[in-house]
């Protein structure tokens, strides 16, 4: 199985995935040290980035989910995921994988923005993410406020793992 986080920058994916997956000793992988440098870049100037930015990193996403059913290796994997064609591309082919929206709205979410040190994506970039952001209507939904290790328990109880 692979559990696909996902939510706007800050919502917790990156935090929750990791106590998730050390929880079930499955594999982390933060969809984050997959953008390309130059997409990286542009965050860290402020600049929001385009479909056309996303599809390399979108695809080597995708590349990451082959690869880990090829092997059946379960894994947790925080993405931003935000758009509904992006959950097209990277699910395509892969049946076994369930999605978590990590919910929050931006008064939460700002401030937890504002106080991270050393992260590229700066907090002039929400309002994009929520205008980017299409909630899917398939996903377990948490609600991104709650203590992370209770987020966990409620994704474990969830998906029966």
């Amino acid at each position: 199985m692979i559990i696909l986080l996902m939510g706007v920058a800050g919502s917790g994916k990156t935090t929750v995935g990791r106590l998730l997956a050390a929880e079930l000793d499955w594999a982390f992988f933060d969809a984050d040290d997959l953008h390309p440098p130059v997409n990286i870049a542009k965050m860290a100037r402020g600049d929001a980035l385009t479909d056309a930015d996303r599809g390399p990193w979108l695809d080597a996403i995708h590349a990451l989910l082959r690869s880990l059913r090829a092997s059946d290796t379960p894994a947790v994997i925080a993405c931003s995921a935000l758009k509904a064609a992006y959950r097209a591309r990277l699910l395509r082919g892969i049946t076994d994988a369930r999605l978590v929206y990590l919910k929050g709205d931006p008064a939460l979410i700002r401030p937890r923005m504002a106080s991270r040190e050393g992260h590229y994506m700066p907090v002039s970039l929400l309002d994009s993410q929520f205008a980017a952001l299409e909630e899917p209507d398939d996903a377990l939904v948490i609600d991104a406020a709650a203590p992370p290790w209770v987020i966990v328990r409620d994704i474990r109880r969830a998906v029966g793992v």
